[in-house]
């Protein structure tokens, strides 16, 4: 590990870090909610990550999902990649049966032309914490999840959409679906120890998936696109629709399925 990698994970995690306490400030002192909430956070921390992106490491190009996509990154060497309210609806959603939501998140991912991912740090900013690309081990945690009632595998899908596949990987492991906001925050369950494997293939972007597969990665998890290719970013087409991030052991075996259902990666 060089020192300026380290130091770039530093700044990841204090800006996904402060960005995450900005939004908590916003929706405690906003009178909005809903769709007006998550535009107001959005744009709040876009401009708070673009401006002290661009005086921390003013050679370095961002891609973000809030800001238009200056093309030049493609030729860039660094790339920040950061999705500033990843589960806007989320975030937005203030009452409910157990109050506000918490599985929302800040992604805030550095891609090397040489190495792709370098680091990575998603922050769960509800539940005041942030998880980066390092090596220390995430000691099981509740939050984000219900308490488990069994030793059954929990697969993590969307809420809204959920992949044709999902419930078939839910058998093939013996376990059960399990319903769950945003993407950073469903890869984080897996990395919590909260849930086993997250699947996904309703649309997705590299600003969904780079911080929270690097962080995954750190932890020892497999990460791969639905058929088992890899997750490539800083494409010139941002979209990459589909995701697996599981334990390892049961990557083959989610694979297997997901392609005994005949789905297309895309």
């Amino acid at each position: 590990m060089t020192d300026s990698t380290t130091a770039d994970r530093r700044l990841a995690v204090d800006l996904a870090t402060r960005a995450g306490e900005l939004l908590v400030e916003v929706r405690a002192s906003s009178r909005l909610s809903g769709k007006e909430l998550g535009d107001v956070g959005d744009r709040r921390a876009d401009d708070f990550l673009q401006e002290e992106l661009a005086a921390a490491r003013p050679n370095d190009s961002v891609l973000s999902e809030e800001s238009a996509d200056d093309r030049s990154r493609l030729d860039a060497a660094r790339v920040w990649i950061v999705d500033p309210v990843d589960g806007t609806r989320e975030y937005g959603t203030l009452e409910g049966p157990n109050g506000a939501r918490t599985d929302w998140a800040v992604h805030v991912a550095l891609w090397g032309a040489d190495s792709g991912l370098l680091v990575g740090a998603v922050a769960l900013p509800a539940l005041g914490v942030t998880y980066s690309d390092n090596d220390e081990v995430v000691a099981p945690t509740v939050g984000l999840a219900p308490p488990r009632s069994d030793e059954r595998p929990r697969v993590v899908v969307s809420g809204s959409r959920p992949p044709a596949f999902a419930q078939a990987v839910a058998d093939a492991l013996g376990g059960d679906v399990l319903s769950m906001g945003s993407a950073g925050a469903k890869a984080i369950a897996v990395v919590r120890g909260e849930a086993d494997a997250y699947v996904h293939a309703g649309g997705q972007y590299e600003w969904d998936s780079a911080a929270p597969v690097a962080v995954a990665q750190a932890k020892g998890l497999w990460c791969s696109r639905i058929d088992g290719s890899p997750l490539v970013y800083n494409q010139s087409d941002t979209y990459l629709p589909d995701l697996i991030v599981c334990r390892p052991e049961l990557a083959e075996t989610i694979i297997e399925t997901i392609r005994a259902a005949s789905v297309d990666p895309g």
